[in-house]
């Protein structure tokens, strides 16, 4: 409750402070409406000249940034100061090995939360990010079509009883509030995350956020703004991490703005590391099952195998295998070569070998419960960047819950070794190897079991 009221506080002061802003400005417009300011033909030759030799010794813009602080002051002294976010509880960042059941704790408790917290979010690393891309495009699109005269930021401005260069004053004006605003994207971004689009309201708010990383540059910058944004402002954030956050960094980009985001990080959040060696996800359950879900060596045996699953569970559907198209964020769309009610089948020539990335993945995860792959190959610094792509791929199955069922060179725990192009530790580091591999895993692992194939000594899963 008392969040919530500090929200409502501070709706009311934002609407309260842009209403006083705009009567301000009213003011100073009718001030130079009567003044005749914009009437050109009363000024004289020599008084132009010297106009135009004091703005040459003026820095351009610097007449708006005095008018808008000054603006900016009298609004504090009328409005009053931005209420203060209530201290929030401290949050927690739960970080230790794979499968060790940090990502499940969390999940119980924004399990716990529904009907209690209004506003909470629940994002996995790349599902963030590509968030974040989106907000900021958004952002972006809104700045450069507000440039417009004709905006509909600027709209309340075409029907006042002023001059077309009073007008013009007045818009150069909001846009130049505008852009001060929007220098801080970041801040803007923060804002979207925990608001109710449909009823346009902020609360108390709980973020969880599956698997922190800092990948790169554009990551530590936007967590670092993004989070003690909201942490600031009253959030309470339950984190994952494979690495305490002192390691999550360790390339040292952008250490300085690192750096913030760690003491932001150690101020809201208590730290526990989930301490065990046991990856739960490679416990298998003895349930009896004896279907098949992961299929090596790559021969024909292996390949009927793999066909007759997908022809068993797409006739299972009742549907038609056709070729579809569904839509991907930022207004692309990816073809579905094959794809059967809630059944996709790929070969990862089309799905890694391409430029693709977490944007697609995401779409099909969510469009698909059961995904078919064939023909992986071993993984090695010779494909690094379809490795790559794989890698993303499986994160999005796993968080996705999706059913994978895999035709490969290798088994499981070889597909990451390498070969002799390379192995590819040279280019991913050992634990998030090890993520890829559980995860891998752990798509099917979870309701299947795995078992010997006792026509030859290759087990298959």
């Amino acid at each position: 409750m008392e969040m919530e009221d500090y929200h409502t506080k501070l709706s009311m002061w934002d609407n309260t402070r842009e209403k006083e802003r705009r009567r301000l400005l009213l003011e100073e417009a009718e001030d130079k409406q009567h003044d005749g300011v914009w009437i050109d033909e009363k000024r004289g030759f020599l008084d132009k000249l010297i106009s135009r030799k004091r703005r040459a010794n003026i820095e351009p813009g610097v007449g708006r940034w005095v008018s808008y602080l000054n603006r900016e002051r009298k609004l504090d002294n009328l409005v009053g100061q931005k209420p203060v976010a209530p201290v929030a509880p401290k949050g927690l960042y739960l970080y230790g090995n794979v499968g060790s059941g940090k990502t499940m704790l969390m999940d119980m408790f924004y399990g716990a939360t529904e009907g209690v917290i209004k506003h909470r979010r629940r994002f996995h690393f790349h599902e963030a990010m590509l968030e974040i891309h989106d907000h900021m495009h958004d952002v972006w699109k809104r700045r450069d079509d507000g440039k417009s005269m004709e905006s509909s930021a600027f709209s309340w401005i075409s029907g006042l009883p002023f001059d077309a260069k009073i007008k013009e004053w007045l818009i150069g004006e909001e846009k130049y509030k505008q852009d001060k605003h929007q220098k801080h994207i970041l801040l803007a971004v923060a804002d979207k995350f925990l608001v109710d689009r449909q009823a346009n309201k902020c609360g108390a708010s709980i973020l969880c956020f599956d698997e922190i990383q800092t990948i790169d540059v554009f990551a530590i910058v936007a967590l670092s703004g993004i989070l003690s944004r909201l942490l600031s402002t009253g959030t309470v954030l339950v984190a994952t991490s494979n690495k305490a956050p002192e390691d999550l960094n360790q390339d040292g980009m952008q250490r300085e703005i690192f750096l913030e985001l760690l003491s932001k990080l150690d101020e809201t959040c208590n730290k526990i590391l989930v301490g065990t060696e046991t990856d739960y996800r490679r416990l298998i359950p003895t349930d009896g099952s004896t279907q098949i879900h992961y299929y090596w060596p790559t021969n024909p045996d292996t390949r009927n195998m793999f066909e007759a699953m997908w022809h068993d569970i797409t006739n299972q559907t009742g549907g038609n295998i056709t070729a579809v198209t569904i839509p991907v964020m930022f207004g692309r769309s990816i073809e579905i070569p094959q794809s059967c009610s809630g059944v996709a089948r790929f070969d990862f020539e089309y799905l890694c070998g391409r430029p693709v990335g977490a944007a697609d993945y995401i779409a099909i995860a969510r469009n698909y419960h059961t995904i078919f792959i064939s023909d992986l190959p071993a993984m090695s610094m010779k494909i690094r960047d379809k490795a790559r792509r794989f890698i993303t791929l499986i994160d999005e199955m796993y968080n996705h819950h999706c059913r994978l069922i895999c035709l490969a060179t290798l088994p499981i725990d070889n597909l990451f070794q390498g070969t002799e192009e390379g192995p590819l530790f040279d280019l991913e580091r050992v634990k998030l190897l090890n993520v890829v591999l559980n995860n891998l895993g752990h798509c099917y692992l979870r309701h299947h079991l795995v078992r010997n194939n006792r026509n030859n000594n290759n087990p298959v899963f």
